[in-house]
């Protein structure tokens, strides 16, 4: 069904009475895309409140992808690339708007989201045909997509909707009240949901509405996960960390540098993601946090100048490390051509892209962020500690250092390859297995077997320069014996 002309439109009261009749066939529509859920459990807060696992109780680290405008801007076809392309890259989340703009929510088939640019009023047709006859509507095309991420193991990290909307008074808490519950009743039984309130907007701008769609969502859809997509340098705990139905909290680092970031009066921390995570993890009730946004591969640096350097392979790489290191639950990458599906028929493109997004999808960042997840799945993330003072004489902005330990191991990543001097002995092992461990490629280089005390400096392989990061690994020697 395309965009309704004015003899289409149903009244508001005839959609109410009808709604008794759709929301029941909503719910035997579950029954055809059963199959396709039958593969991936939800996901839950692990039992050490740091992190995620599945509903059977497996570590699950999140590596996500900024698909932002995947369910308006790609038709089947292309969806089933892209989907197929994360996954085969490591990818496990991708977030997703799903109404960027009440006034004009219209996928590729002209199928309306809403009628009379309201979120109150959904537009539904009986029936979900996968061949797009006249009863397939944007539901059934969204529905479409989660359904296909589930059968390749991704979870789809929704946005009910964009901040700008609720910030132009767009939407009000009747409305979104009615919206939620929409959404809570049509994706309840899709296994592999998870809800991003908010959406680049401070939670000081309209609580109301924040807090509705959260509660509301919370409330009929328990079983699902619930955080907040926050304006950039900010994170969710600052106005959200006690609110019922915040069960972990998210922070957006930015696209600002250090020289950029000139705010006064609020805690930012420019390229610092790290400091976000001690931020969030300093507050109880203890809960997990990531980084949902931090600088795009090939976005301008500040976003709006395109005469600015591009974020580039190498910083995107840090800003996962540092963050991850800092005791974040996950990552979420971002490539400005593939966040909007910029395509050779656009007639604009935001922030000087450079690339179509199909081009655009196997830039660097994108095929090495798998090696983050490779990396942190191999250790106990339930068991992070903190290990800076590990670190001695350490440096700071590039020069800084991360470290992260648990049982049995220890983690260490410099951005720039210069060498660093490491206080052994916090490991319970007296003998340790040292390697480094590449971010570009994935790849172990052995060191050898060392003594577990004194001071040890630790140079990694190349010559210093930003850019030339490595991670060392330290784990016990006696691991698999």
């Amino acid at each position: 069904m395309g965009a309704l002309a004015k003899e289409e439109i149903i009244s508001f009261d005839t959609r109410r009475m009808i709604k008794k009749i759709i929301y029941p066939l909503i719910a035997l529509l579950t029954v055809f895309s059963a199959n396709a859920q039958n593969g991936i459990q939800p996901l839950k807060i692990s039992a050490s409140r740091r992190g995620f696992e599945t509903a059977d109780g497996k570590p699950f680290f999140w590596l996500g992808d900024t698909g932002w405008l995947l369910f308006v801007k790609l038709n089947r076809q292309e969806t089933i690339r892209y989907l197929d392309t994360r996954k085969q890259q490591g990818f496990n989340v991708v977030q997703v708007m799903v109404v960027h703009d009440v006034k004009r929510a219209v996928n590729q088939y002209g199928d309306s989201a809403l009628l009379h640019n309201d979120v109150s009023l959904p537009v539904i047709t009986p029936g979900n045909n996968p061949d797009h006859a006249t009863e397939y509507d944007f539901w059934d095309h969204v529905e479409f997509v989660v359904d296909e991420a589930a059968k390749r193991g991704i979870y789809m990290a929704l946005v009910p909707v964009w901040g700008a909307n609720v910030k132009a008074k767009w939407v009000n808490g009747s409305q979104a009240k009615a919206y939620a519950t929409f959404l809570a009743e049509r994706f309840k039984n899709k296994r592999n949901v998870i809800w991003l309130n908010g959406g680049d907007i401070h939670g000081t701008v309209s609580p109301e509405v924040w807090n509705t769609i959260g509660s509301t969502l919370k409330e009929k859809d328990p079983a699902h996960l619930v955080t907040f997509h926050p304006f950039g340098r900010h994170t969710s705990s600052r106005w959200f960390h006690h609110a019922p139905w915040l069960d972990f909290n998210m922070f957006q680092s930015g696209h600002r540098t250090y020289a950029q970031d000139t705010s006064r009066g609020e805690s930012h921390y420019a390229e610092d993601s790290w400091r976000y995570v001690l931020e969030d993890l300093a507050k109880k009730p203890l809960k997990p946090t990531l980084d949902g946004e931090p600088s795009y591969e090939g976005i301008p640096y500040g976003l709006h100048d395109t005469t600015q350097p591009y974020w580039n392979a190498n910083e995107v790489r840090r800003f996962g490390y540092w963050g991850v290191f800092a005791g974040g639950a996950g990552f979420t990458y971002g490539h400005n051509a593939v966040m909007q599906f910029y395509r050779p028929e656009d007639k604009d493109r935001a922030y000087g892209a450079r690339k179509f997004w199909t081009a655009a999808m196997n830039d660097s960042a994108a095929t090495q962020m798998q090696y983050l997840r490779r990396l942190m799945e191999t250790v106990a993330v339930a068991n992070w500690q903190e290990a800076q003072a590990m670190v001695l004489n350490n440096g700071m902005r590039y020069e800084r250092v991360s470290a992260a330990s648990g049982n049995g191991y220890a983690l260490f990543y410099t951005y720039t390859g210069k060498k660093f001097m490491v206080q052994l002995g916090k490991l319970k092992d007296k003998q340790l297995q040292a390697s480094w461990y590449d971010p570009r490629t994935g790849t172990y280089t052995a060191i050898g077997v060392i003594a577990n005390s004194g001071r040890r400096m630790f140079e990694p392989p190349g010559e210093p320069h930003e850019g030339n990061d490595w991670v060392l690994v330290l784990k016990s020697a006696n691991e698999g014996k």
